[in-house]
C-alpha cells in the first residue's frame, strides 16, 4: 500500500534549507530559550556559520562528530554549525548512562565530541564527561566561544549575507544525522539518516498538517530522540515557525507557566510528560495552543480524558514514529483526530501489513519512502552501513489499518507473549491494568514458565495493586484469564528513559533477577 502522492526524496540540504526557509518566511526571529535571547534566520545562520568555521579547524572533512547538550538555541546552532562546513552531527544521550554511551562512540567511529561545561555542571554530569574523555576528545563550546574575535564576526556578518557562497557544500544524500535507537526493548542501534530523509520528513508532516508561520513550536524533547530534532527543531525553523527549546520535559511546572508566556501554539511531547502537565496547569496555562502532539508512546485514555475535560477540548493528536523513519510516519490531523489511533500515513509513505502466526489481528508493518534511513550502522564498522532489503524498513510493530487509512497500534512482536499455547499482547495487559487503576503506571512483561510457557508480571506503581481486581475486570469485559497477570510487582516508580519512554530492558532484569532471588 501507499499513501497518494509518489515516494519522491525532497533534494535539498539541511543548511541550504534553512537558507530557503529565511528567504520565503522573510527575517524573523524563529529561536529562542530560556536565556529569552531570540536568533533570527540571519542570527542562527551567521552563528552557524562562525560556530562550524571554528569546529571545522579542529576536524576534518566529513568527520563525525558527536554532541552532548540539551534542547537549546546552543545545540541548535551547534548541530548546524557542523552542517554548515560539512561535518556529520552525532546526538548523543546523556541520560542512557556510560556504558551505553561508549558503545554509541565506538560503532559511530567519534573521536571528539561538543559539550558545554555550564550543562554539564548544572546536570551535574562530571563523572560521565571524566569518563567519555577517555574514549573521545571532550571539546568544550564555552572554551572555543571565548576565541571568537573580530576576524571571526567579520566572517559571520559576510556569511550572513551570502550563506552559500561560504558554508561547504553537501549532497541532499550525504549523512544528516546519526541517532541512536531508544532501547526501550534491547541495544540501542546506530541510525544514519540523510539530509533528505530529514528535509522529506519536514515537507511531509507540513503537507499533511497546515501549519502557520506565526505559530510557535514548544519543544521540551531532548534533540538526541528523532522526535525532539526533526518536530521540534527542523520542522519549525523549515516551516517558519518560531522554535522554542526547552531543556529537559521533566519540569512540568515550569514549562506549564512558560507556554501562555512564550505563546506557543504547538506543544511536542509522550503521554508520560502530558500526563504530568495536564495535572499542574491551570485552566488558562494551554489557552495559547492550537493543538498538542503526543508521539514516542501510546497515550492512555486517561491522558486524553485529561485533556477533553480541563482544558476545553484541547485536541491532543497521538502520532506514530520510528528513529529508522526520521521519525514520523502517522499523525492524527487537527480537523480528522481519532483518539486510539496515531491516525493516518503521512504523503508519500509505502507501507505494509505481513501477517505473523498466532496473531489473529493486523499484522507486522513495513515501511518505505523518502524518510526511510538507508541502513544501520554495522556495530563492527562505523563506515560500513547494513543496507535495508528493497528499501522497506520492519518496524517490529503489530498494526491495523482500516479503510479509511487510520493506523491503530496493538503492540511490538517482541511484546506478545504465548501464554497457554495462546498469543497475548503485553500492550493489551498493560491497557487493562490501566482501565482498572487509571491514574497509576504500568508496565507487563513475561518471564519462562514451565507450565504455561511464558507467565504474565505486571510491574505498578499502584500499592494495593492486586490480581482479583484484574480478574474481575476481565471477566466483566470479556478479556481472557490468560491474559491476567497473576504477579505483581509494586515499585515506588517506573522506570523510564530520558525520552519518556517506559524501560523495558531495565524493568525485565528487575523482574527476572527477582525471580532468582525468590
Amino acid at each position: 500500500m501507499s499513501s497518494d502522492m509518489h515516494a519522491r526524496a525532497v533534494q535539498e540540504t539541511i543548511f541550504d534549507a534553512l537558507v530557503a526557509a529565511r528567504d520565503k518566511y522573510g527575517d524573523k526571529p524563529i529561536l529562542e530559550d530560556l536565556d529569552r535571547n531570540p536568533l533570527t534566520y540571519t542570527g542562527l545562520i551567521r552563528a552557524a556559520m562562525v560556530l562550524g568555521r571554528k569546529i571545522a579547524a579542529i576536524t576534518e572533512p566529513g568527520e563525525r562528530v558527536a554532541i552532548l547538550l540539551p534542547s537549546s538555541s546552543g545545540v541548535v546552532v551547534t548541530f548546524y554549525g557542523l552542517h554548515a562546513m560539512g561535518r556529520v552531527p552525532v546526538m548523543l544521550n546523556f541520560t542512557s548512562g556510560e556504558m551505553n554511551l561508549k558503545a554509541a562512540i565506538k560503532a559511530s567511529g567519534v573521536k571528539r565530541i561538543l559539550s558545554a561545561k555550564r550543562f554539564i555542571t548544572q546536570a551535574k554530569l562530571e563523572a560521565l564527561t571524566d569518563s567519555l574523555a577517555e574514549v573521545a576528545e571532550i571539546i568544550w563550546l564555552d572554551d572555543i566561544r571565548k576565541t571568537i574575535g573580530l576576524p571571526d564576526k567579520l566572517f559571520g556578518l559576510m556569511a550572513g549575507f551570502f550563506p552559500k557562497q561560504f558554508r561547504v557544500e553537501t549532497q541532499p544524500s550525504d549523512p544528516g544525522v546519526i541517532l541512536f535507537t531508544s532501547g526501550s526493548f534491547g541495544s540501542p542501534k546506530g541510525v544514519m539518516l540523510s539530509q533528505s530523509n530529514l528535509v522529506s520528513n519536514v515537507r511531509q508532516v507540513a503537507t499533511h498538517i497546515d501549519l502557520d508561520p506565526d505559530w510557535v513550536m514548544f519543544n521540551p524533547l531532548p534533540t538526541f530522540h528523532c522526535f525532539g530534532l526533526t518536530g521540534g527543531v527542523l520542522l519549525p525553523l523549515l516551516t517558519g515557525m518560531k522554535a522554542f527549546q526547552y531543556p529537559s520535559p521533566l519540569h512540568a511546572k515550569q514549562i506549564v507557566e512558560l507556554l501562555p508566556d512564550v505563546k506557543a501554539s504547538i506543544l511536542f511531547a509522550t503521554d508520560t510528560f502530558l500526563n504530568q502537565y495536564a495535572r499542574v496547569a491551570g485552566p488558562d496555562d494551554f489557552a495559547t495552543l492550537q493543538f498538542v502532539v503526543a508521539g514516542a508512546e501510546r497515550v492512555r485514555d486517561e491522558t486524553h480524558h485529561l485533556f477533553n475535560t480541563r482544558f476545553g477540548g484541547l485536541k491532543l493528536l497521538e502520532g506514530y514514529g520510528a528513529t529508522e523513519a526520521a521519525p514520523v510516519v502517522a499523525v492524527n490531523h487537527p480537523d480528522r483526530n481519532r483518539p486510539g489511533t496515531v491516525g493516518q500515513m503521512l504523503p508519500d509513505m509505502e507501507w505494509r501489513v505481513d501477517p505473523v502466526a498466532g496473531i489473529e489481528t493486523g499484522g507486522r508493518l513495513y515501511l518505505r519512502g523518502p524518510n526511510v534511513m538507508a541502513g544501520y550502522i554495522s556495530p563492527d564498522d562505523p563506515d560500513r552501513l547494513e543496507p535495508l532489503r528493497d528499501g522497506w524498513h520492519d518496524t517490529g510493530d503489530i498494526v491495523e489499518i482500516d479503510t479509511d487509512g487510520y493506523v491503530s497500534i496493538l503492540g511490538r512482536v517482541k511484546r506478545f507473549a504465548k501464554v497457554g499455547g495462546e498469543m497475548i499482547s503485553l500492550m493489551a495487559v498493560e491497557g487493562l491494568a490501566s482501565a482498572v487503576w487509571p491514574e497509576s503506571r504500568h508496565a507487563v512483561v513475561a518471564v519462562p514458565d514451565s507450565r504455561r510457557g511464558e507467565k504474565l508480571v505486571l510491574v505498578t506503581d499502584r500499592m494495593d495493586a492486586d490480581s482479583a481486581r484484574l480478574t474481575e475486570w476481565a471477566r466483566s469485559h470479556g478479556a481472557p484469564d490468560l491474559a491476567v497477570p497473576k504477579r505483581i510487582i509494586k515499585v515506588k516508580e517506573v522506570p523510564v528513559l530520558g525520552t519518556g519512554k517506559t524501560d523495558y530492558v531495565a524493568i525485565q532484569r528487575m523482574v527476572e533477577s527477582e525471580a532468582e532471588a525468590a
